[in-house]
């Protein structure tokens, strides 16, 4: 029996040091993190690539044209620059404000019959003011998964430009309120969080301003926006 319990008694003392020098090299993998941990909030910057795009609802009209076979968003590149204010709300959750500009170029396009298509591009500069909730994952080796949902309104501050006023050309309205989801990863390093995500935007509003007196708008029932972003965020 004792021979039994000094057996146990060492088995235990091994898988508690076992334990204590997990702990401790768990602690030294998030040293970066422990720094980061104990602040309510913090803010930074946010650079990014865009790929934005026009879904295009055909109307009732569409079918009784026989000049446009088909009209269509084309994707299109662009930019953004965000500021960052993150509150944190417990160890797994952050509220999210990033306002920022947006620059963009979507292109919808007509394709007729027996004749070469026709594209509409449209340039934008965007005011944007996303409202996100992010809920991450345990560290590990300084780094953190989390995934992102959230509401953004922007506000096309060049839909007032003379060439955007044109009777000839399809308007389309200068808000816009998106839907976003995403996904990503914190690094931390001594000085800063960087963290690398992706996101996607989809509009929930018809943004077609309708004019009876366009061809092209005619055909169209409703336009909704559509964004996959790539943004790099620098935290600390």
């Amino acid at each position: 029996m004792c021979h039994l319990s000094r057996i146990q008694i060492i088995t235990f003392l091994f898988c508690l040091c076992c334990q204590f020098d997990a702990g401790a090299q768990l602690y030294r993998a998030n040293h970066n993190f422990q720094e980061f941990q104990n602040k309510p909030y913090y803010f930074g910057l946010s650079l990014g690539l865009t790929n934005s795009r026009y879904k295009v609802f055909h109307g009732e009209n569409f079918v009784n044209r026989d000049s446009i076979a088909v009209a269509e968003g084309l994707r299109a590149p662009g930019f953004h620059v965000h500021l960052i204010a993150n509150l944190k709300i417990g160890n797994y959750f952050d509220f999210r404000f990033l306002p920022g500009f947006s620059f963009a170029e979507r292109q919808i396009e007509f394709k007729n019959f027996g004749g070469s298509p026709r594209t509409r591009n449209i340039e934008s500069v965007f005011f944007e003011a996303p409202f996100h909730v992010r809920y991450k994952s345990e560290p590990y080796k300084d780094k953190r998964a989390f995934v992102i949902a959230g509401l953004k309104y922007s506000f096309d501050v060049a839909s007032n430009s003379s060439t955007r006023e044109a009777d000839n050309l399809i308007k389309i309205s200068p808000h816009d309120f998106q839907l976003e989801v995403g996904a990503g990863m914190q690094m931390f390093f001594p000085y800063f969080i960087f963290s690398p995500e992706i996101k996607f935007s989809q509009g929930i509003g018809n943004i077609l301003i309708y004019n009876n007196d366009l061809e092209e708008a005619r055909i169209i029932e409703k336009i909704l926006s559509r964004v996959l972003t790539i943004s790099f965020n620098f935290e600390g």
